[in-house]
């Protein structure tokens, strides 16, 4: 029988835990999006091209592919917290390692280090999160990790604007001894060790527990995240039943007879791709460099980058507002629907690009466009794919498989992420309005693949998928 939650299941404490979780999404999106305020400078001070800089930012999410792809397997070894913990004392190992890189094989390093703990971020905190949260809140909880994601791309691009002001305006002067893009990649320290300050605190997942044998403190966790009217004795039987004859799940158990891999596995893995195959962390990763190719100077195309970010946290809470409501289905719908028609646009507003080389300009009101045009995308993105790809892969795939399958679509999409991050900069440079118009393509294949292949999952158990 379905449990029934009342106002005294303790929302306020799994809010509070839930949030500390997705401190992991914040440091994700903090990591992986600052690197776009220190392109320019990375390039001027190492002397390095197009090639050479799409493959430093893009190595990062090859380092992701393997965080994530393990990660799933750490978490059910080690325990959802302490994987948390690993992946945060990673993070700020890394952000001083690229904060002081001798070359550009050194910050190569150092990057791939902080793109392990990102991925195995992306996996800890959709699963963590998923497994404290009550059915009815768990569509809201699990978007926390994409409101920290947000969050960590706003800040990230807030603290380059400020880095770069505080040196002059350009990001290789020097501030304090260092750089200004060197402080901006050690600056992602400081919320690595908070993550593991709230890590160290935070209760392990009542599911992990009872697969550990650890049943008492298991009850002790329900009853704080569930609150105190909830039959703890059916509840851990229920998680019981499932698990009993289970073990740790490998890639052996995601087997099937589709291409080898069970549907709802692909289903998965396709999501993810397509997540990152509408070209949205081109915005958080290059959109410095693509303001300033179109004739933008330096200060004021991070402080355009900003403000996407701030239309990108807006996205994220109207996600956050209906994603129980509506369901997971419909807005991924109206997001692809919305991201195709502003991809398509912005490209014809880049095929005006005027100039060759350097530099290049858009005639005012093409300008204009592409500029509501980006905006608009990311607002669809964020009111949609951002949020409800990470709430489904937490919650579509059945217990027996939920962590190597979780483990397996992160990598998928951090896989994605490296195709489009590594292969923009030169695509750019050959045909920029032809490479948005790809991307406006992958959304409306996205809208196809919604509509035939994706269930609902609002208000299921997760004891419920199958």
């Amino acid at each position: 029988m379905a449990t029934q939650y009342t106002h005294n299941e303790h929302l306020g404490h799994v809010v509070f835990i839930t949030a500390a979780a997705a401190i992991g999404g914040f440091l994700f999106g903090y990591d992986s999006s600052v690197i776009n305020g220190a392109v320019v400078g990375i390039q001027q001070h190492f002397r390095v091209g197009a090639v050479e800089i799409g493959f430093v930012v893009a190595i990062a999410l090859l380092g992701s592919a393997l965080g994530a792809w393990v990660g799933g397997g750490l978490a059910d070894r080690w325990g959802r917290t302490r994987s948390m913990q690993v992946a945060a004392i990673l993070f700020a190992v890394s952000s001083i390692g690229q904060m002081l890189p001798f070359a550009v094989w050194d910050l190569a390093f150092w990057r791939i280090v902080a793109g392990f703990a990102i991925g195995m971020a992306s996996v800890l905190g959709p699963a963590y999160i998923a497994e404290v949260a009550p059915p009815a809140y768990r569509g809201r909880l699990g978007s926390f990790q994409q409101l920290a994601i947000v969050l960590g791309i706003a800040v990230s691009q807030l603290v380059n604007y400020v880095i770069a002001q505080l040196a002059g305006g350009k990001v290789n002067n020097v501030l304090l001894g260092l750089e200004a893009w060197q402080w901006m990649l050690g600056a992602c320290v400081v919320p690595a060790l908070l993550y593991l300050l709230f890590a160290l605190n935070i209760p392990e997942s009542p599911r992990y527990l009872i697969m550990a044998g650890r049943t008492q403190q298991a009850r002790q966790v329900l009853a704080e995240v569930e609150g105190d009217d909830v039959d703890l004795d059916s509840r851990i039987s229920e998680i019981q039943n499932v698990l009993r004859t289970e073990r740790v799940p490998g890639l052996k158990d995601l087997r099937g007879s589709a291409l080898g891999l069970l549907p709802i596995v692909w289903i998965g893995i396709v999501l993810s791709a397509f997540q990152q195959f509408v070209g949205i962390n081109v915005i958080f990763y290059y959109s410095s460099v693509l303001w300033q190719s179109v004739g933008i100077n330096q200060s004021d195309s991070l402080l355009i980058s900003f403000s996407s970010s701030i239309i990108n946290i807006i996205g994220t809470f109207i996600a956050i507002s209906l994603v129980d409501r509506i369901g997971r289905k419909p807005l991924l719908l109206i997001g692809s629907a919305g991201m195709a028609i502003s991809l398509a646009t912005a490209a014809w507003a880049f095929s005006f690009a005027g100039g060759a080389g350097e530099p290049v300009t858009l005639p005012g009101p093409q300008g204009a466009v592409a500029l509501i045009a980006a905006n608009l995308f990311v607002l669809f993105f964020a009111l949609s794919w951002g949020v409800v790809v990470w709430v489904l892969l937490g919650e579509m795939f059945p217990n027996r498989i939920r962590a190597a399958a979780l483990g397996v679509a992160a990598a998928a999409q951090w896989i994605a992420n490296w195709l489009i991050t590594v292969s923009f900069p030169a695509m750019s440079e050959w045909n920029l309005p032809l490479t948005y118009a790809v991307y406006a393509l992958f959304a409306l294949l996205s809208f196809l693949f919604v509509s035939k292949w994706v269930k609902e999952t609002k208000g299921r158990k997760l004891e419920d998928m199958g």
